[in-house]
């Protein structure tokens, strides 16, 4: 076994790896950006080293600097982890002509599936099944639209070097083709380096459903059975689960079978995930082999009770797999959500920033068992992040991996609804409101599952409006906020005092006072009358209801508030900071700040009445822009076409007008809230605004 490994990745990932390598008694070198100086795998590691600057390509992308660096520190392997370089052929190649063994599949595994279109041919050959379409080598604009034409549509394109749910365009109608092609190019040579493509029918509510598979060197073989990983957006996972439900033996052993043809057509070694898309009547086809471990491991690890990381050192390392076939069973259901940094009512954008607040719900252990057999738990959290970390646009924002395990699906629904209820975030927004209301979601329960599911139930799971604050956490809200305004550095109200001028409320020698603040939560704003009484209690007026706080108190650590409001006793979580207040109240987040009434949100903006401004939901880049100043536009039309984190995210006309402010050439790089242009239905080409960022 290997004394010393490099570990070529970050973040979550590389935290995951120190894991089981600490446990194993293997020494591990974390590497680092500069933009991740101090962040969680950096301490996991027992050495680490810098790499380079922020940027992927210029550190963790370095492949000859991460060699040199595990020569110099006298690494035997590198772990590539399931990102960056763990699916480069050329870099796995470098690792083994440096000495080192790469801790994955040989290159010519990954150099076989890594290319779409020549792995859909080398599946056909094994008799793997595969869905009808075009993986040639053409890849000239009429020539794709016209094996489009003839495949019929819907169709989907699809990078032929692809992953992650990057270049991947729906086309439901011949006229949207060329479009599509196009951002599809764009957005596959940013994240790949190739813009060649593949077009396939596209299957109507298709489940997505993958097959765990490990090979050894000794000619063995293994699937660790399916996740399902249908609940997606913008062609990403957002949940996995474990068996896949209505999974049935005969169709499980089908699947394992044609996974297992896939690794053995490329002499696989290692962990690797063979993806299917399924249709409603449940015949299964081909999509792409992952020739590295996945993100969603770990539902698999849940429900087998194997460490996959131990497993790939293992056979990293020459030694057989630990288990065979026979060996291996199924007990329980697992789920993993993906907690991101992201803004699910804006189209899914990730939301960049320092995370001011963060609590996850505890584990119940860490639960990776290895060949020990240690219990397994409930709850399992694999994170990289902590609080005052930052999100930014350098890398994927995802926040945390959350994972429970029941005896039945069911259980394990009930223990992920209770984690999500513990989650509290500050500083940027985050999906965890969707998260527990897919927890929720009939379909979803019931198991009925496909990809469209988070669109098509987009109503319940994607509100256009945030929920509001009820009555009395409004109350609450406004208690606390002129408490603080009353009592600078109090925690609670005095009530204990022998003299006036020690009282540190808003009491007076004459009566209560009334003090007034206008707090906005969600867009709404309202005004409070608050009155603190001697005995500590509160009354609140909100447009003549009053609203009676009583027993107002803190914890210890000044983040847990209960208080009896109007008779009832309530229970919140609270973080304050010096412009706003948050509650949280079993997994609801509700954020209050002052605000003035008076001007509308666009009048304070300086936007001309009857025009908008829009501006940049986050740093990204111009690649795209088919409009000029002055241009008439209709409502929905695209505007321009920003790139950010390798992905391109739509700037569309919310209104019909006429372009007054064109701010940003095509090319250009932007900050988040730049004001990209102003559309209005009378708005001269001259007009100038300044619009704050949001």
């Amino acid at each position: 076994m290997f004394e010393r490994i490099l570990i070529a990745n970050r973040g979550e990932i590389a935290c995951r790896i120190a894991a089981t390598a600490r446990r194993m008694g293997i020494e591990t070198i974390a590497v680092f950006s500069e933009a991740d100086r101090e962040a969680a795998h950096v301490a996991a590691c027992d050495q680490a080293v810098p790499i380079g600057p922020a940027p992927a390509r210029e550190s963790y992308l370095n492949g000859a600097r991460l060699i040199e660096v595990a020569r110099d520190r006298g690494a035997q392997a590198i772990h590539p982890g399931y990102g960056f370089l763990s699916e480069n052929e050329a870099f796995a190649t470098a690792v083994i002509e440096a000495g080192m063994v790469f801790i994955g599949p040989p290159p010519s595994a990954i150099a076989a599936m890594g290319n779409k279109s020549a792995a859909k041919s080398l599946m056909a050959r094994a008799g793997v099944p595969l869905v009808p379409g075009y993986h040639g080598e053409r890849q000239e604009a009429e020539y794709l639209h016209a094996q489009a034409d003839s495949i019929g549509y819907p169709v989907l394109i699809k990078a032929s070097a692809g992953g992650g749910g990057k270049g991947m365009r729906i086309v439901t109608a011949r006229e949207h083709f060329s479009d599509a092609l196009a951002s599809c190019q764009r957005e596959a040579r940013s994240a790949f380096g190739d813009d060649r493509v593949l077009i396939e029918r596209y299957v109507q509510r298709p489940r997505h459903i993958e097959i765990q598979v490990f090979a050894d060197r000794h000619g063995q073989a293994v699937h660790l059975f399916e996740r399902d990983c249908s609940i997606q957006r913008r062609h990403q996972k957002v949940i996995e689960e474990a068996p896949a439900p209505g999974m049935d033996a005969h169709r499980r052993a089908a699947m394992g079978e044609a996974a297992l043809a896939a690794a053995r057509a490329v002499a696989y070694e290692g962990a690797g995930t063979v993806e299917f898309i399924v249709e409603p009547d449940g015949r299964f086809y081909f999509m792409e082999m992952n020739t590295r471990l996945q993100v969603e491991h770990p539902v698999t690890e849940m429900i087998t009770g194997q460490d996959l990381v131990e497993w790939q050192l293992r056979v990293a390392a020459g030694e057989p797999l630990p288990c065979s076939q026979e060996s291996l069973a199924i007990d329980g259901h697992a789920i993993e959500v993906r907690l991101y940094a992201e803004q699910p009512e804006r189209d899914f954008l990730p939301s960049i920033g320092r995370i001011d607040h963060l609590r996850l719900p505890q584990a119940s252990r860490f639960a990776i068992w290895g060949s020990e057999g240690a219990p397994r738990a409930a709850i399992r959290i694999d994170s990289g992040i902590r609080a005052l970390d930052s999100i930014t646009p350098h890398y994927d924002p995802m926040i945390a991996k959350l994972i429970t395990w029941g005896a039945d699906r069911q259980q394990a629904i009930a223990r992920m609804r209770a984690a999500l209820a513990e989650v509290e975030l500050v500083g940027l927004a985050c999906n965890a409101g969707l998260l527990s209301r897919l927890m929720r979601c009939a379909p979803f329960v019931a198991g009925d599952l496909d990809t469209g599911l988070i669109e098509r139930e987009r109503a319940q799971l994607l509100p256009t409006h945030a929920q509001r604050a009820d009555g009395s956490i409004r109350a609450l809200a406004a208690a606390l906020w002129m408490q603080r305004a009353a009592a600078p550095g109090a925690q609670r109200p005095q009530t204990d005092w022998t003299d006036p001028w020690s009282i540190q409320t808003a009491w007076r020698v004459s009566g209560p006072a009334s003090q007034a603040v206008t707090l906005e939560s969600e867009g709404q704003a309202a005004r409070f009358s608050v009155e603190f009484m001697p005995d500590g209690e509160m009354s609140v007026s909100e447009e003549g209801h009053i609203t009676r706080i009583e027993s107002l108190s803190r914890a210890a650590s000044g983040s847990v508030v209960s208080a009896q409001i109007d008779g009832v006793p309530r229970r919140f979580s609270v973080h304050e900071r010096a412009d706003a207040l948050y509650l949280f109240d079993r997994g609801t987040h509700y954020r209050f700040v002052e605000r003035p009434l008076g001007r509308s949100a666009s009048e304070r903006a300086g936007v001309p009445s009857g025009a908008c401004a829009l501006t940049a939901p986050m740093p990204g880049k111009v690649v795209s822009l088919p409009v000029a100043l002055g241009d008439t536009v209709d409502s929905g039309q695209i505007l321009m076409v920003l790139e950010a984190m390798k992905m391109e995210h739509q700037i569309r006309a919310p209104q019909a007008g006429r372009i007054g402010t064109l701010s940003v050439r095509e090319g250009d790089q932007v900050d988040e809230g730049t004001v990209l242009l102003v559309i209005g239905p009378d708005v001269p080409p001259s007009t100038e605004v300044t619009v704050a960022p949001h």
